[in-house]
């Protein structure tokens, strides 16, 4: 069953619980912009992500408030155009929070927070010093899309600086996702962290034979899941006759073949069962050369 909702059928607000609800984890932009005077504010966004690598785009949206009115990051940044885009990981949460409450415009959410400011190097407003990475960016355009509660703007920012903690990196040199902790942002009050079993690998795909080429009995399994598919059809090209005799005299199966011999099990169902092993182990060749013991191709 599917239920199918119109937006003009509902509220804004209602059908943006269903928005947020459904589109996400989100990335948080934790923005701080200084206003003509030099006030500082620091506010979490989860309408945000990169926009382009050449030139190096950060956007994220500040949405009118239920009253209408623009939020002071917006007022902030018609008057200053400069931004950090602060990265919020686990340890930062709850501070970070803190930090949304709709403070009076001048209050300075660093201090109501408990987060240590850190002068930027091209740009007036500071950085989060408790950050484990920081963008200081120039806004090069603004987006409205409305005028009502809810309605955002889109806030376009070339980088022009980047702060990273050493903490963060890996012995090769790249970003280590186990060490940084991000969190996302939910539906309500939900938040999720990318850490442990979270964290998991796809390798990027080549052009493989695809779904639509595999054998039906194999597509039509009841035992291999669509993401055990989806490894399948990223194999550039079946084994051959050859590979799968050899794979078969090996003696790898010796065991799931006596198992089918005595009537314990299904022979079909013995090896979608241990492909399905190996795919969850990256061992998509194995698994290939498994599914097609029987035959059916």
């Amino acid at each position: 069953m599917t239920r199918t909702i119109d937006p003009s059928d509902l509220q804004p607000n209602e059908f943006y619980r269903y928005v947020i609800g459904t589109v996400g984890p989100r990335p948080i932009a934790f923005a701080s912009t200084v206003d003509s005077q030099g006030n500082v504010n620091l506010s979490p966004f989860s309408f945000f992500n990169v926009f382009g690598y050449n030139p190096h785009t950060l956007v994220f949206s500040p949405s009118l408030n239920r009253h209408g009115h623009k939020k002071h990051t917006l007022l902030n940044l018609e008057e200053v155009g400069e931004v950090v885009i602060n990265i919020v990981n686990y340890a930062m949460v709850e501070q970070m929070s803190l930090t949304s409450a709709e403070f009076e415009r001048g209050i300075n959410e660093f201090e109501k927070s408990g987060f240590t400011p850190v002068p930027s190097q091209r740009i007036r407003p500071p950085r989060v010093a408790e950050s484990p990475a920081a963008f200081e960016c120039d806004v090069r355009q603004t987006i409205t899309t409305g005028d009502k509660p809810g309605a955002g703007t889109l806030i376009i920012c070339d980088v022009l600086l980047a702060h990273f903690h050493d903490s963060i990196f890996s012995t090769s040199g790249a970003i280590d996702p186990h060490q940084l902790d991000l969190i996302g942002r939910m539906g309500g009050d939900w938040y999720c962290r990318a850490h442990g079993d979270a964290l998991f690998e796809v390798t990027r795909p080549k052009v493989g034979i695809g779904v639509d080429q595999l054998p039906k009995s194999i597509r039509n399994s009841a035992i291999l899941s669509g993401n055990d598919l989806g490894k399948l059809a990223s194999f550039a090209a079946l084994p051959t006759v050859d590979e799968i005799s050899a794979f078969r005299e090996s003696g790898t199966l010796n065991a799931l073949f006596d198992e089918a011999r005595n009537g314990c099990q299904y022979l079909p169902d013995l090896l979608h069962m241990r492909a399905k092993q190996l795919l969850a182990e990256n061992k998509v060749q194995e698994a290939w050369l498994t599914l097609l013991q029987t035959g059916s191709f």
